[in-house]
């Protein structure tokens, strides 16, 4: 594996970790509600459709593309390297490391907790479009560009992993998932 990637990392991650202060406008409650209906009703709707599947905390996905057989999947400790594109059940683009020319690099414990437990099912090469209902996403908090309790669409294609020692996964996660 290259490694190269990892060096500048530390310093990804304190910008990662800056943009996480960031607590965006003010909450709605009324439009908070909306967009948590609006929400429900999008995941039960694409439960059924053609190819999506369901992690056992919720999240949906579909998978684009598989990596090679035998692939390893990140734990813990791990460092990442991922493109993706994240959008609102609109189709609105709010992130998207595509854009930006540059896959980002990062850890599990700084990604919304459904990055989370959806890479950690995933093996290098995977490309998934994973669904994320508003409490695997960012919930009651909100942004400029992400309504609170929005679920999250994301185009997500694990490139790439560092191991680091001592690891192990977060969260659920089951051997069928």
């Amino acid at each position: 594996m290259n490694s190269g990637w990892v060096r500048g990392a530390a310093a990804l991650a304190m910008v990662a970790a800056l943009a996480a202060c960031n607590r965006g406008p003010e909450v709605n409650s009324a439009d908070a509600e909306a967009n948590l209906k609006a929400g429900q009703a999008f995941l039960a709707q694409n439960a059924s459709a053609e190819g999506v599947r369901t992690l056992p905390g919720g999240i949906q996905y579909k998978v684009v593309q598989s990596g090679p057989a035998g692939g390893e999947s990140p734990d813990g400790n791990d460092l990442v390297r991922v493109d993706y594109e994240g959008s609102l059940i609109d189709g609105s683009v709010f992130d998207s490391s595509y854009e930006r020319g540059a896959p980002a690099v990062l850890t599990l414990d700084q990604v919304v907790s459904g990055w989370t437990e959806a890479l950690q099912h995933m093996k290098v090469g995977d490309e998934w479009v994973i669904y994320l209902p508003a409490d695997k996403g960012y919930g009651e908090r909100s942004s400029p560009k992400i309504p609170a309790n929005s679920v999250l669409v994301f185009r997500l294609k694990l490139l790439d992993i560092a191991r680091a020692p001592g690891g192990g996964p977060i969260g659920p996660r089951t051997a069928n998932g």
